[in-house]
């Protein structure tokens, strides 16, 4: 325990929980150098180690009835003031990365903002499109376009002929040119026309 302007810590603690003022000041004043010291190891910012700090000995006020006397309250601070400045770089991390998503999509969404309505669009064309295919060959056709494999790959994996591949690719491919026309240009840029 120790001994604070002459007085035991116990006792200040004692004083402390019935309300007296001056004994919290006695202890701010003296743990509040080496709390901040402390905190700054973690946060690295002396100005946000003293706001840590300080928010902890407002809480550590307003809870002085709840204060049980103990052997550690040097401990108890710098353990409570470590967990704030623990959260603090918690925090700072997700505020961070918060920012730099919004940043990000704020600058997709400036550069793209026309195009998202266009692509959404055209997403829900061709999968109309897709759907209008009968079973086989939509899945070939999707294998084929949307996988990336190559005629052989399809034709192994489904064991069909390549050529039989080729052939619904092939009818997928006009009912696609029918139902996307007005999507032509992008669509030959995409490789979904041919």
């Amino acid at each position: 325990m120790q001994i604070i302007h002459g007085i035991h810590e116990k006792d200040l603690i004692v004083r402390l929980k019935n309300g007296d003022q001056t004994a919290f000041e006695l202890l701010f004043h003296f743990y509040y150098p080496g709390l901040v010291m402390y905190s700054t190891q973690f946060t690295t910012d002396r100005m946000e180690a003293e706001e840590i700090v300080q928010n902890f000995f407002v809480r550590f006020w307003q809870r002085h009835q709840q204060i049980v006397p103990s052997d550690s309250l040097k401990n108890y601070l710098f353990l409570s003031v470590k967990n704030g400045s623990l959260n603090y770089l918690k925090h700072k991390k997700i505020e961070e990365k918060y920012i730099r998503s919004m940043s990000e999509l704020a600058n997709n969404h400036l550069i793209y903002e026309p195009d998202v309505y266009v692509e959404t669009e055209l997403q829900e064309k061709i999968k109309n499109a897709i759907d209008l295919l009968p079973e086989k060959c939509r899945e070939i056709f999707i294998m084929s376009r949307i996988r990336g494999l190559k005629n052989e790959e399809i034709a192994s994996e489904l064991n069909l002929s390549k050529r039989t591949v080729e052939t619904q690719i092939s009818k997928a491919l006009k009912v696609m040119r029918v139902e996307l026309k007005d999507y032509a240009g992008l669509l030959v840029l995409l490789g979904i026309w041919q």
